[in-house]
Parts: structure tokens; C-alpha cells; sequence
């Protein structure tokens, strides 16, 4: 059995068991909705152009976020490598902020912007710049020390030999915190979009919760799951898969 034969066995297997559970009746429709009742609210949403407004809204402001998080994260990390007493201070106190969960960041940025579409951008920034600037400091460290040697000898040095050599090397590391960085703008959106209105995902899914709308809390946990998982397998595993094939790194079949 190949692996498309596998997924399609499990999640034919789980929407059974969602039906099987939806017609027991422990607990009401309107709790615990059947997946025909979400299809309805997915087929009403797109058709009263409130579930496109709302992907439109939220992918505009998480892009936003995650450009200037990515531009800010080397920025951070070229300040760091350019000085020890930077690594061992500020490359500390990255470090120890990456633990604190993205929506802790919310009232900082309620209090410093307002209820404003600037609010939910910070917070989209602060949820992914420190996991890529971190990533990129890990890549340069496990660089092996004679490309940078190398590097040096061939002339490069300052920005040249971080372009040239550093970047290059750290790539998979560099990928892996891109990767994770916009999985966690992705959920830092969601969760400053439910705070106030704000015409994204996020709303919609507080609309449901007030209007004891669980189909449409639904419809709008299956899109936020559909466009993450879209956009890894569309961007992040092709560039996987492109950077594992240019240093041979692809798995035997």
C-alpha cells in the first residue's frame, strides 16, 4: 500500500467515525456539528463571499508579517555575527523570547497601536522573526570552520563572505526555521485576528462561537488547517526537495 493509498484508508476512516459520533447524539448539532452540516456552512460562506473576503484578509496580513519578519530576522543576524559581546548578549535574550508564546505580544501591541490592522502585523512579526534569526545563528554555527577559512583565503570578507559562504552553507537550517517561523506567523494571525474585528479567519471563527455556530467554527478551522498545509507542501517541500537534490541528500526509493 503507497503512501496516498495509506492517507486516503485514514481519513476515510475518520470522517466514518465523525458521522458515526455526529448521528449518537451526545451532544447537540449545533455542538457538535456533522460533516455535511460544515460542507453547508463552507458552500454559504464562499457563496456570500464572506469565507474569500476573509482568506483574502488574512493571507494579505500574514504576508505582510512574514516579509518583514524574514527581512528583519537577517538583519538580527548579521548584527549578531558581527560581534561576540552581540552573540553572548542579544543572541541570549532572542534565545530566552522565543519561548513566550506569539499572543503574549497582543496587548503590547493593542496598547502601542490601537485596535488597528498595524496591532495584528506586529504580532504576525513577533511571532516568526525570532525562530528565523535563530535558525540562521544555528546554521552559522554548524558551518564547518574551514568554508569560512576558505571563504576568507578566496578574498571574501564582511557581507561578501556571509552571502557567498555563511548563507549558502546554512541553507537547510535557514529553511527549517523559514518553515517554522511561518507556522508560527500563521498562528499568531489567527490568534490577534479573534480579538477584534478584524474581516479575517480569526473573526470568523469568534463569530461562530457567539452565534453558537459550530459548523462555521468549523469551516473556518478546515480552511486555516487547508491554506497552512498548502502552503508547506507548496512552497516549503518543494524547496526541500530542491535543496536536498542539489546536495544529494534525496532518499533512496
Amino acid at each position: 500500500m503507497n503512501k496516498l493509498s495509506r492517507q486516503a484508508v485514514f481519513y476515510t476512516a475518520l470522517l466514518a467515525a465523525w458521522i458515526a459520533v455526529a448521528r449518537m447524539r451526545i451532544w447537540p448539532p449545533y455542538l457538535f456539528p456533522a460533516p455535511g452540516d460544515v460542507w453547508q456552512s463552507l458552500r454559504f460562506g464562499f457563496a456570500d463571499h464572506s469565507f474569500v473576503i476573509a482568506i483574502g484578509t488574512s493571507l494579505r496580513r500574514v504576508l505582510i508579517g512574514y516579509g518583514i519578519a524574514v527581512l528583519l530576522g537577517v538583519l538580527l543576524d548579521l548584527l549578531i555575527a558581527s560581534s561576540r559581546f552581540l552573540q553572548e548578549t542579544l543572541g541570549s535574550l532572542l534565545l530566552g523570547l522565543q519561548s513566550l508564546p506569539s499572543i503574549c505580544w497582543l496587548p503590547l501591541a493593542v496598547l502601542w497601536f490601537g485596535l488597528t490592522e498595524k496591532a495584528i502585523v506586529f504580532v504576525v512579526v513577533m511571532g516568526a522573526v525570532l525562530s528565523i534569526t535563530i535558525a540562521m545563528e544555528s546554521g552559522r554555527r554548524q558551518m564547518p570552520r574551514i568554508y569560512g577559512q576558505a571563504g576568507r583565503n578566496l578574498g571574501a570578507h564582511g557581507l561578501r563572505l556571509f552571502f557567498f559562504v555563511s548563507l549558502p552553507a546554512s541553507l537547510p537550517y535557514l529553511l527549517a526555521g523559514l518553515k517554522q517561523g511561518w507556522a508560527f506567523a500563521w498562528r499568531a494571525l489567527i490568534s490577534g485576528e479573534m480579538i477584534f474585528v478584524s474581516l479575517g479567519l480569526g473573526q470568523l471563527l469568534m463569530m461562530g462561537r457567539d452565534l453558537n455556530d459550530m459548523s462555521q467554527v468549523v469551516a473556518a478551522m478546515a480552511l486555516i488547517v487547508a491554506i497552512g498545509y498548502a502552503v508547506d507542501g507548496l512552497i516549503f517541500r518543494t524547496l526541500e526537495r530542491q535543496l536536498q537534490h542539489r546536495w544529494g541528500l534525496e532518499r533512496a526509493a
